[in-house]
């Protein structure tokens, strides 16, 4: 009986190869013969179980891409679906063939065949992955590029065309890094962008990707590391100098971040926001205001009515003035009081200007409106004054 019923699976492999390859194949029967011989302890270890079930799906794959070739519309999902089932399939035929025999001979029996199907098919992988990208079906998508590239890499094709690095390659490689972003996995997508970033396909696109993909996991390190390399390889983007920048300013290397803005206004010294930015890191980072109002001035000789470096420079003057003021409260003396507070005074006014400019241009912000009450108050400009706080309280 345990005869009977080997043999019968050994038939329904034989089965399930004759009506794929027929002229009316029926797939549906071929897979469900091939399903329980796959599942049989007496057929699921011999190579040629598995490799029939992959020759069911790729003929049925080539049923459908004949229409295809014939100028009629194939059944997309399915064509694509059996292409996409048939390297497991393939990988496991493959694997069992190559295992020796009693005599320790291995004695392939259809690694020619796979080899050839594996061959023909392979381009066919990246129509699969532009489908289902186009589909939105980035996993989908992700998968079939990845089949085409795990192909390539296959022992089998070494030194063949299949295997070579080419333009199609690189190009499946990069999008089924972009695939791999869509799948909220940034561990599956770092691995992908860092496969692909050492070509030379949109390699810029690749680092940038990157980047983004370590911030969502907080890894500042490498955001870093990959920011300095993509300087390194793409001196004339921006990107990665103002963001190298920034990272350095919000981790208070204020010195590191002055260097590197220096190279970025030596590139671009119409920049106005660059001026800006050095301003701030020295009024911030270092408390330097001297060097501060030097950039913030550089800034508005650059572009005169830029409203970050109008406001940044009024509060360097403002809060001098309050500094002032405080320090000449606490002195006894009258008349070395009021030298003290018209020195004050004398910076209220160095810095209303530049926050009724700013306030022209954007006549909401209540900071500068908090900032011109102030100064109103201390220079005794009481229309001013009662005009900006009907304002604010209208606002509020």
């Amino acid at each position: 009986m345990a005869l009977s019923v080997s043999f019968a699976q050994k038939k329904a492999v034989s089965e399930a190869y004759s009506i794929a390859k027929g002229t009316n194949a029926n797939f549906n029967e071929a897979r469900g013969l091939i399903k329980g011989a796959l599942a049989h302890a007496e057929t699921q270890n011999d190579p040629k179980t598995w490799y029939v079930a992959g020759f069911v799906e790729d003929q049925q794959f080539s049923a459908e891409r004949m229409k295809q070739l014939l100028g009629q519309s194939p059944n997309e999902p399915v064509m694509y679906t059996a292409l996409m089932n048939i390297l497991p399939y393939f990988e496991k035929a493959y694997e069992l063939d190559q295992i020796p025999d009693a005599k320790g001979k291995v004695k392939p029996k259809h690694t020619k065949d796979i080899k050839g199907i594996l061959s023909a098919d392979h381009v066919y992988y990246i129509n699969a992955g532009a489908y289902y990208f186009d589909e939105k079906d980035y996993q989908k998508a992700y998968d079939a590029f990845q089949q085409y590239m795990k192909i390539a890499d296959m022992p089998m094709f070494k030194g063949e065309r299949v295997a070579e690095r080419d333009s199609n390659f690189m190009t499946v490689q990069f999008y089924s890094a972009v695939a791999a972003t869509q799948l909220n996995n940034s561990d599956l997508a770092i691995a992908a962008l860092t496969r692909a970033k050492d070509t030379d396909y949109r390699a810029n696109d690749v680092y940038q990707y990157l980047i983004y993909e370590y911030q969502q996991i907080n890894d500042s390190v490498n955001v870093e590391k990959i920011l300095e390399e993509g300087l390194v390889k793409f001196p004339e983007e921006k990107y990665y100098l103002l963001n190298l920048i920034n990272t350095y300013i919000y981790s208070n290397r204020n010195e590191k971040a002055i260097e590197y803005l220096k190279t970025a206004i030596a590139q671009e010294p119409g920049n106005a926001q660059l001026y800006d930015v050095m301003g701030r890191v020295y009024e911030s980072g270092l408390k330097d205001y001297v060097n501060a109002e030097t950039y913030f001035l550089k800034a508005l000789e650059t572009q005169p009515d830029y409203v970050e470096a109008l406001s940044n420079l009024g509060r360097i003057y403002y809060n001098q003035g309050v500094n002032r003021l405080g320090e000449a409260n606490m002195i006894s003396d009258t008349k070395l009081y009021q030298e003290e507070a018209a020195k004050a005074k004398d910076l209220f006014r160095k810095a209303l200007p530049y926050f009724e400019k700013a306030l022209q241009q954007k006549p909401d912000e209540r900071e500068y409106m908090t900032a011109l009450r102030g100064i109103y108050y201390n220079l005794n400009m009481n229309d001013e004054f009662n005009a900006i706080e009907a304002k604010m309280n209208i606002e509020y």
